[in-house]
C-alpha cells in the first residue's frame, strides 16, 4: 500500500468514529441524578471490595491476639463461684 491510501484509510475511519450531531437534552437534574447512581455503585463495590479484602486480615489478627491471650484457668459458662451458669436460677427466686 503506498502512504495516501494508508492515509485515505486512517482519515475514513477516523471520521467513521467521530460522533454525529446529538439532538438531545439532558437537564440538570437528570445529570446529577446519572452522577449520584454512578457514584453509588463504585462506593458499592468498592466497600465489597474493601470487607473482602479485609476479612481474612481481621480473622488473623483475632487468631493472632487470642493466641497470646493468657488463659484463665476457669470456663467461660462457669461463675467465679464454681457454679454452672444454667443451674443459678436466672430471677425465678431461687
Amino acid at each position: 500500500m503506498t502512504m495516501r491510501a494508508i492515509l485515505v484509510i486512517t482519515l475514513a475511519v477516523l471520521a467513521a468514529g467521530l460522533p454525529g450531531v446529538a439532538h438531545a437534552y439532558v437537564g440538570p437534574g437528570a445529570g446529577l441524578g446519572l452522577v449520584a447512581a454512578f457514584w453509588a455503585i463504585v462506593v458499592a463495590l468498592g466497600a465489597i471490595l474493601a470487607f473482602t479484602l479485609m476479612w481474612p486480615i481481621r480473622r488473623l489478627l483475632r487468631h493472632r491476639r487470642d493466641r497470646n491471650k493468657p488463659q484463665t484457668g476457669a470456663r467461660r459458662d462457669e461463675s467465679p463461684a464454681g457454679h454452672d451458669a444454667a443451674t443459678r436460677g436466672a430471677g425465678d427466686g431461687s
